[in-house]
């Protein structure tokens, strides 16, 4: 009888439960896979910048005002990426806590701007997570060893993608592992992993390359010997397209930089995304 009146308890309180789920924001949709993985379903979660979308250059879509005024958590990169949401937060008058998802990262610095794509590090992705968790059990203690327990298990994901990604560089010859990309997204990738990214645009997409600069990287394709020049999936394919014609090199593949792909492409999450860069760039150098 006890064990049917608890059963009983349960069934009633949890639509109760559910229909307290934290409303969440996360700026993008990087951020959006890692918010989702430690929260699951205890969070409403809304990411502002969805798939394939670019983060840089965002305009605010007119709701989204309204969904950081219902947030109770809103969760950024920081580190400069977001520029468009101080704003946008001013505007939706939210009292949402925010949390800074970079936090305890030591920046890159690109001449005096820091590098935001502090994600393209695993272990900078453990961070992030754990950050992340940090903060929902804050604001929902109520579940906060739910949300350490999802994140310790996510977390030993990402150590086994962390040694994947070191093996498979390992295979690359030293003198190979140097490529054009578009933009410079993927110095932290660069600095924990030995593949060198040469890029035309500079840390933001929303800059144009002189004809200085598209001739510069030209001269160091050919001086250098760089095998392989590729795509983005935010990015206009254009510059990389003229830069590899106008040097016989190779395209290489497209790599997933600042949002991942929607459900149907190569990377709907960060895992799916950073295997996705390493397969490409390892049939690309590793030849």
């Amino acid at each position: 009888m006890r064990r049917i009146l608890l059963c009983m308890l349960l069934l009633i309180a949890s639509p109760l439960h559910a229909a307290e789920r934290l409303n969440v924001v996360a700026s993008f949709s990087i951020l959006g896979d890692f918010v989702r993985n430690v929260g699951g379903d205890r969070l409403n979660l809304t990411t502002l910048v969805g798939a394939d979308g670019d983060v840089h250059v965002y305009t605010p879509a007119p709701g989204d005002a309204k969904r950081i005024a219902e947030a109770k958590l809103v969760i950024v990169n920081g580190l400069g990426l977001e520029g468009w949401l101080p704003r946008l937060v001013q505007s939706s008058g939210s009292k949402a806590q925010m949390v800074t998802a970079s936090d305890g990262i030591t920046p890159l610095k690109l001449g005096s701007a820091a590098d935001p794509h502090a994600w393209q590090s695993v272990p900078n992705a453990e961070v992030y997570v754990t950050d992340i968790a940090n903060a929902l059990a804050a604001v929902d203690p109520e579940d906060a060893e739910l949300f350490h327990a999802r994140s310790r298990a996510y977390l030993e994901k990402l150590e086994a993608l962390d040694r994947e990604v070191r093996e498979a560089v390992g295979k690359i010859p030293p003198e190979r592992r140097k490529v054009i990309s578009t933009h410079d997204a993927f110095g932290y990738f660069a600095a924990e992993y030995g593949i060198q990214f040469i890029a035309p645009l500079g840390v933001s997409t929303a800059t144009e390359p002189s004809a200085r600069d598209i001739a510069s990287i030209i001269s160091q394709i050919r001086t250098q010997k760089i095998p392989a020049v590729f795509l983005e999936n935010i990015s206009d394919d254009r510059l990389i397209r003229r830069i590899a014609a106008e040097t016989g090199v190779k395209v290489g593949g497209t790599l997933i930089s600042d949002g991942l792909t929607g459900e149907k492409g190569p990377a709907p999450t960060y895992i799916d995304m950073v295997r996705h860069n390493i397969k490409a760039l390892t049939s690309a150098l590793d030849q």
